[in-house]
């Protein structure tokens, strides 16, 4: 009494609920191990990239020392997108404090996608995979019984094997759903830490280039520097 049984004695149904349940368990396993390889990377570089920012003497300087540390790209977007945006366009428009609460903004939301990449999978395939195999039992059970209607008696031999092999189903969805469920609470408590993290990073680099005493400021788009006082 095993999947593999059921699915060879089963029909095309049966057949296609474990084969989505087989597919929702891979994607699901490698979405797993990724994240938990990206999230430990990340949370060491961001706690390193922002220590070496502050270190730094100068912003052009910390952005050069932060691209050793930050090896998924999670701090550098937030520098670089402090730099002057071209004159005479909107983006250039009111002063220098709102500029750079819309460029931290934005460059913030570039990164935190990043982070949640994978986190729709893992949620779909925890809620609806006991869903999924619930099917397969439902739908295996139903095949039993009208195969034993078709014989004619009911024996406890002949409900006993049939039942018990479409309950599988059920079990095999809560095999697939339980670790991406687990996984994605994990991982959201993760993300929330290293969004916590990158979040006042933004704060305090808002502040430290809005503010009028502010005598570095992030390099130009263009890759050139601005040396001069910020705005």
């Amino acid at each position: 009494m095993n999947l593999l049984a059921l699915i060879t004695q089963g029909d095309a149904v049966t057949g296609l609920v474990a084969a989505l349940l087989l597919l929702m368990s891979v994607a699901s396993w490698v979405v797993i191990v990724w994240k938990a390889w990206l999230l430990r990377r990340a949370s060491g570089d961001v706690a390193r990239s922002t220590a070496v920012f502050w270190q730094s003497p100068a912003i052009p300087d910390a952005q050069q020392k932060v691209a050793a540390f930050d090896r998924e790209s999670l701090v550098l977007p937030l520098i670089a997108a402090t730099g002057l945006q071209a004159p005479g366009t909107l983006a250039s428009a009111g002063d220098r404090s709102q500029q750079l609460t819309r460029m931290l903004r934005d460059a913030l939301h570039v990164v935190l996608r990043k982070l949640q990449y994978g986190q729709v999978l893992l949620a779909t395939v925890g809620s609806t995979a006991p869903f999924v195999g619930l099917l397969g039992t439902v739908w295996g059970i139903y095949h039993a019984l009208v195969g034993i209607a078709a014989a004619g008696q009911i024996t406890i031999d002949k409900v006993s094997g049939p039942v018990g092999e479409a309950l599988i189903m059920t079990a095999a969805g809560l095999a697939v759903a339980i670790p991406a469920v687990l996984a994605y609470n994990i991982f959201g408590r993760n993300i929330s830490r290293i969004e916590a993290d990158l979040e006042g990073f933004a704060y305090d680099l808002r502040e430290l280039l809005a503010a009028p005493h502010a005598v570095t400021t992030a390099p130009h788009r263009n890759g050139q520097q601005d040396t001069g006082r910020g705005a």
